[in-house]
């Protein structure tokens, strides 16, 4: 049977074709990884026609392209550390996602930066936002503005007056991460890649000192195969010399996991129309808008713990709360504190000891023929680090291998997304929904959102709010099992959704009712319904204690209390 081939529906039939793909024929590209940066690999050589299959061991995004700020941006601490070409190259990707490659998924974003110093800190930071406007060329966002104490605080009434002297207000771009990691993923499939989630690398096959594919292992069956490929690239982030390790080699750089946590807190905690950046000691924390709620974070430090689960501790919570109310009006408390989330950044290790100082660029290294590893880096210059990455594994594939093209290939969902936009009153008049939910539909799957809004014509009770999460439609968790290639509650609820970060209930409150429409398509009778509420429930019961502990020793302990709803043999 051929490979599954131009199909980015990820159902339970793909996943079948996928596993059978696997064994008929080698590939020339084996990516190990289901981060952005696997994601953006697997595109990258689909799109250079080459035959591509991408694995990753829990799900797509599970652990640090789930977990960022969330934000497309060129970095301005990194233009003041003089690091002009990395704050070049991803201006240029904010303006590739915001206006070709994906704008139903990133957004313009807008913050305020509080000046401190009444005489040379304007003119500073004009010098710095006149380069960050014009340095990655084109802008399809507003230009900086300097304001006074007064214009600020009629955008910002919710800052102290006495806080700060002034402003400047600039933009970036912000977007939900693991929706994006997903859309990549899926236009890799649709490219021909075969991609297949809860499928774990268990060793890698050689001929002599040459990596010739990997034996995997179906978590959900525990079955294996072998894939045979001319190259692997191994894009595993902070798994990176585990991977290495697994290779029998050693690796040409050195992983360090940064731990960086976020609060989600409710907007009205803060009355302001636009996002806040604010400097601290240890890191930049930022106020991120989010619907209805504000992201603030976040922290940046050591981690070498559990890297699966990272936990956040009552520390870093207070660390960020502190640091938040310098400046707020009304203070953030803990009762504030809606939801949390902990990621871990893959920082190559260098000579100093704070993870606040390590290298934010990316590395490439071929330690061993047929072997790729890339680490590194920032989620907004994945598309680059994916293009190095298949560069660098010509030297297996042969120098036939035509250029990257996905500057110029757009994500599933972006095609016809404007031209929707417009229609937005006609839709909602068309299927019956308000036109705040076919906007809200529109702005998560782009022009798909046409799939969902036809599969509620069939079905009229999936057009209708989730029980427990209202900002959702029930449609969106059914198609987030028949196309996005979920298998288990937390899937859906962490990642195909956000309520896991977004209400007070983290996602137990809608799990039943979750479980229950995916039972059909993923084939759960009522034992299965109930050991996957069970799971994910204790799953947040331990993320909950965890963030009331003092340290992460502590934390890391109470979070491993909780099953891990994928038992992987190289965990």
């Amino acid at each position: 049977m051929a490979a599954p081939t131009q199909d980015s529906t990820l159902g339970p039939d793909y996943r079948e074709r996928a596993w059978r793909a696997f064994g008929e024929a080698p590939f020339d590209v084996l990516v190990i990884g289901g981060g952005v940066t696997g994601a953006g690999v697997a595109l990258d050589a689909a799109t250079r026609g080459l035959r591509t299959a991408v694995v990753e061991q829990r799900d797509w995004a599970s652990g640090t392209s789930s977990r960022s700020s969330k934000l497309f941006h060129g970095g301005l601490r990194y233009l003041e550390q003089l690091n002009f070409s990395l704050v070049r190259e991803a201006l240029k990707e904010r303006e590739l996602m915001l206006t070709r490659i994906c704008p139903h998924l990133v957004k313009p974003v807008s913050f305020l930066y509080p000046l401190n110093h009444r005489i040379w800190e304007r003119p500073y930071m004009a010098a710095g936002l006149t380069m960050y406007d014009t340095m990655g060329g084109a802008r399809s966002v507003p230009g900086f503005k300097s304001l006074t104490r007064r214009g600020a605080l009629r955008l910002a009434p919710g800052l102290k007056p006495d806080a700060f002297v002034g402003a400047m207000r600039y933009y970036d771009a912000q977007a939900d991460d693991a929706r994006h990691t997903l859309a990549v993923v899926r236009t890799a499939a649709h490219y021909g890649a075969v991609v297949r989630n809860s499928t774990e690398v268990v060793s890698l096959l050689h001929e002599g000192d040459r990596i010739v594919g990997a034996t995997v292992r179906d978590v959900e069956t525990g079955d294996t195969t072998d894939v045979h490929a001319t190259v692997v690239i191994n894009c595993t982030g902070v798994w990176t010399d585990d991977m290495q390790h697994l290779a029998g080699g050693r690796g040409r750089f050195r992983v360090r996991a940064s731990k960086g946590v976020h609060i989600v807190v409710p907007r009205d905690r803060f009355a302001s129309e636009t996002g806040l950046i604010l400097r601290t000691e240890k890191s930049v924390l930022f106020f991120i808008p989010w619907g209805t709620r504000w992201i603030i974070g976040t922290t940046d430090t050591d981690w070498s713990l559990d890297r699966a689960h990272p936990a956040a501790t009552r520390a870093d919570i207070d660390y960020i709360l502190e640091h938040a109310n310098t400046v707020l009006r009304t203070p953030l408390t803990h009762d504030d504190v809606r939801g949390v989330y902990a990621g871990l950044r893959p920082l190559l290790a260098g000579e100093s000891e704070g993870t606040s100082s390590l290298s934010r660029e990316h590395a490439v290294a071929r330690p061993q023929p047929g072997l790729v590893s890339i680490a590194g880096g920032k989620y907004t210059t994945y598309r680059v680090m994916a293009a190095d990455a298949v560069d660098a594994a010509k030297a297996d594939l042969g120098s036939h291998v035509p250029d990257s093209v996905t500057e110029h290939v757009p994500l599933v969902g972006a095609d016809g997304y404007r031209a929707l936009v417009n229609q937005v009153p006609a839709l909602a008049h068309r299927y019956g929904v308000p036109e705040h939910r076919v906007l809200h539909l529109l702005n998560r799957y782009g022009s798909e959102a046409l799939e969902l809004l036809d599969l509620g014509r069939e079905r009229p009770d999936l057009l209708e709010p989730l029980e427990g999460a209202e900002d959702y439609l029930r449609v969106e968790v059914v198609h987030g099992a028949t196309h996005e290639g979920a298998l288990h509650l937390d899937d859906l609820l962490a990642r195909r959704t956000r309520m896991s970060i977004e209400y007070g209930h983290r996602g137990v409150g809608s799990a039943q009712a979750v479980a229950e429409l995916v039972a059909p398509v993923l084939g759960w009778d009522a034992d299965r319904i109930a050991e996957e509420v069970r799971s994910y429930s204790e799953r947040v019961a331990a993320e909950r204690a965890s963030q009331e502990l003092p340290d992460d020793e502590a934390a890391d302990a109470a979070r491993r209390e909780a099953p891990d709803s994928r038992p992987l043999l190289n965990a």
